[in-house]
């Protein structure tokens, strides 16, 4: 089954890549197949997620974010590459989560874009390696940020 099919199996769609919020380019590919795709957050349509986890935000809320921020990531891939099926290998995540000071499960709030990768791709491509990173504020009050970097096929 391909990834488009997965991802409309399991209730969810590409949204369109978001817009840029400073002076970066969104996807850099480099090394002939690796594409390094900037920080995406949780924002799709008019929904996100903002504040801190562990104040604001649930674990759970923050797992949806995660998702959401890996779907936003998987769409600017999706505008460089033109099809998710050369996904080769997603080799490294790394996704800062905002979260108040005693807040201790940054790792359980990554898993929401993890397991995203992981049912869409299988272990053996989709479970990269990760890092998983509590900061004190993120742009615009978000709750998590995602930056990833892909292997491709071409």
């Amino acid at each position: 089954m391909d990834v488009y099919e997965r991802l409309k199996k399991m209730g969810f769609e590409l949204p369109p890549p978001p817009p840029k919020g400073g002076l970066y380019t969104p996807c850099k590919r480099f090394m002939g197949n690796l594409f390094y795709i900037s920080g995406c957050g949780p924002a799709i349509g008019e929904k996100t997620c903002k504040g801190k986890l562990g104040v604001e935000v649930t674990v759970e809320q923050g797992q949806t974010a995660a998702r959401n921020c890996m779907l936003n990531v998987l769409s600017v891939l999706h505008s460089e590459i033109g099809d998710l099926n050369r996904v080769a290998n997603v080799v490294k995540i790394l996704t800062f989560v905002s979260s108040g000071q005693d807040f201790f499960d940054q790792p359980q709030v990554a898993n929401g874009g993890s397991g995203l990768l992981l049912e869409l791709f299988g272990e053996s491509v989709g479970l990269p390696s990760r890092s998983a990173v509590g900061v004190s504020v993120l742009p615009g009050d978000i709750s998590v940020e995602t930056e990833a970097l892909f292997e491709v096929r071409w």
